[in-house]
Formats: C-alpha cells, sequence, structure tokens
C-alpha cells in the first residue's frame, strides 16, 4: 500500500508531476483542490470568496484525511494545505511527504502566466506578486520542510524535464 503526498507552493509542480509520478508508478491520482470542486460543485475560487479562507481551510482540511485514508495514490495538495490544523502531521504519519521546492524567481515566473485561476494572486502585478510569493514562503517553509523528501523543481519547465524529474523522485522514494 502506497500512499504519497506532493506538497509545495502554487506552482512548483503538484499536479503536473503528481500525474506522471502516479502513471509511472500504476497508482491513482487525486489533486485535493479538484477533489473539492468536484464535491462542492463550486471551485475552489468560488469556496474561497463565498466562505472565506477559514472555512475553505477547514473544507480542505477534512476533503485530505478523506482522501488520505485511500490507498495506492499519489496525492497533489493545495499550497496551504500543510499549513493549516495537523495538516502536516497527518500526512506524514499516513504516508510519504514530498515537497516540491522552487526559488521565488521560478515560482513567480510560472504563477504570472496562469494567475487568474488563483484566488490569491489574481489582482497582483509582477513586483506585487514576487513579494507575496517571498512573504508567503517564509511562513510555509517551517511546514513544507517536515516532508519526508525535499525535491527541488527549479528546472521543470517542459515534458523533457518532468520526464526527467519523475525518474529521479522515482529513484529518491
Amino acid at each position: 500500500m502506497k500512499r504519497i503526498f506532493l506538497i509545495g507552493y502554487m506552482g512548483a509542480g503538484k499536479t503536473t508531476a503528481g500525474r506522471e509520478l502516479a502513471k509511472e508508478l500504476n497508482l491513482d491520482f487525486i489533486d485535493l483542490d479538484h477533489f473539492i470542486q468536484t464535491r462542492f460543485q463550486k471551485t475552489v475560487s468560488q469556496l474561497f470568496s463565498e466562505l472565506g479562507e477559514n472555512e475553505f481551510r477547514n473544507i480542505e482540511s477534512n476533503m485530505l484525511k478523506e482522501v488520505g485514508e485511500f490507498e495506492d495514490v499519489v496525492i497533489s495538495t493545495g499550497g496551504g494545505t500543510p499549513c493549516f490544523f495537523d495538516n502536516m502531521a497527518y500526512m506524514n504519519s499516513t504516508g510519504t511527504t514530498i515537497y516540491l521546492k522552487a526559488t521565488p524567481e521560478a515560482l513567480s515566473a510560472r504563477l504570472n502566466t496562469c494567475k487568474e485561476k488563483r484566488p490569491l494572486i489574481r489582482d497582483k502585478n509582477e513586483e506585487e506578486l514576487y513579494a507575496f510569493i517571498l512573504e508567503s514562503l517564509d511562513k510555509r517553509e517551517p511546514f513544507y520542510s517536515q516532508a519526508g523528501v525535499i525535491f527541488e523543481t527549479e528546472e521543470l519547465i517542459n515534458r523533457d524535464d518532468i520526464d526527467r524529474y519523475i525518474k529521479q523522485l522515482i529513484n529518491v522514494l
């Protein structure tokens, strides 16, 4: 029985790497945000704005514990998931946690192209986005660094990079 949790900041490649890792290991893949959206029939952005961050984080924690009971699965979490309640301790106690780590520069470059889908950064210009990432990482790093595996994803840019990273990640596991 395998249970792998991918954690890291938004834009680190959790969903992309998670899908590929699951395929290579012949496991199921669950994106926690997608799981929540399917369950509530609303986007994470809608839930965030309608309920507020605190209630969303409560839902997210409950859904994490639900999917955390599944077996033979790779779970991609939201960027904030490890930082609330006992989520990080829960993931460490029920599976293998992998922190996909990237620099603020790399994250900013990746996120600048898709920020309209992300409620926390949607309205930020490039400078504001970079400052937000620095501040957020400063708060989140103590949680992320509790992962069983810390895996650098600095150069995770295209399809060839993904394949190479997945092979490296499988070797680490």
